[in-house]
């Protein structure tokens, strides 16, 4: 409950200070930069140290990837068929690929399986945030060049001197040389900052003047996020034969509202931040709703 009423505040009070005039109004942009330089390395370092990798464990990273890769088909033919520009689809991929599998993920599943299942959850959790370190961050370059094309070279630069990428590998390679126990402390307060500052700086930008012009593609980015992308996983763990927690928390994972980060990456690149933070506001009040029904359904199938 403390997690939901935390969202609430976060927004309403970036909001709240935007329209008040109490804040600078580029100040979403310090805040996006403490996020992405420090908040989000050390969430890597917080919880992939700690991962058991298992044969089992390929499900929720497959299946992760699978959703983004989707997203780009899905997406591409939807914008053609519409005629948007790169900038729009890159958009659209953008917040339709990736899900808030650790600020609502986290404990959601808490209230709904027990804490005992996080573990689970954080390999959803860090597989999605290099899934979008990654396949997120080429979409973005992609549809943020003027020209709609850029080189390889170009992409991989991006790439490699992306922060949360830098740290999500150094995490992964370090730790097996390093013992990090010393650093947790630090690292517990660090990765504490992310959501709250994200959410409040997605408060900072979030406008609804002109949402209704922006309803067709709000209602396809919430339809894949909510409805598409679970229903596609769920069908994947019934036909592989996948069952048991991993199944279903893998499934509820893919369940959840768009990731706040995906704002602070349409601002760097130069998207639609607009329709951005439209879509991750009004994915965290539908996901609410739609979680439950998905929690229904996933305990019917298993």
């Amino acid at each position: 409950m403390v997690n939901f009423v935390l969202i609430a505040i976060c927004i309403i009070a970036g909001m709240a200070l935007k329209a008040t005039k109490s804040i600078h109004p580029d100040a979403h942009k310090g805040i996006n930069t403490w996020i992405l330089y420090l908040a989000l390395p050390a969430v890597s370092f917080k919880y992939l140290p700690k991962v058991h990798w298992t044969m089992e464990m390929l499900f929720p990273v497959a299946a992760t990837f699978l959703i983004a890769v989707v997203c780009f088909v899905f997406m591409a033919i939807y914008s053609k068929i519409k005629g948007y520009s790169g900038r729009s689809r890159s958009t659209l991929e953008l917040v339709s690929g990736y899900s808030n599998t650790s600020f609502i993920g986290f404990p959601l599943i808490s209230a709904f399986y027990g804490e005992s299942l996080l573990s689970i959850a954080i390999i959803c959790d860090q597989t999605m945030f290099f899934s979008l370190s990654t396949l997120g961050i080429i979409a973005a370059v992609r549809g943020g060049s003027r020209s709609g094309k850029v080189s390889a070279a170009f992409i991989v630069k991006r790439l490699i001197t992306f922060p949360p990428l830098i740290g999500c590998i150094s995490a992964l390679v370090l730790s097996r040389f390093i013992d990090f126990t010393f650093a947790e402390p630090l690292f517990d307060k660090l990765a504490a900052t992310l959501s709250p500052l994200a959410l409040f700086s997605v408060g900072l930008q979030l406008k609804f003047n002109g949402w209704k012009k922006l309803i067709p593609q709000m209602s396809v980015s919430l339809l894949y996020k909510l409805i598409i992308a679970p229903a596609m996983i769920l069908g994947l763990t019934l036909l592989l034969g996948v069952k048991g927690n991993v199944a279903k928390i893998t499934v509820f994972e893919t369940a959840m509202p768009t990731v706040v980060t995906s704002s602070i990456i349409a601002e760097q690149f130069r998207l639609n931040t607009k329709l951005t933070n439209l879509i991750i506001g009004f994915s965290i009040i539908v996901g609410f709703f739609t979680s439950a029904i998905w929690y229904e359904i996933i305990e019917y199938f298993f």
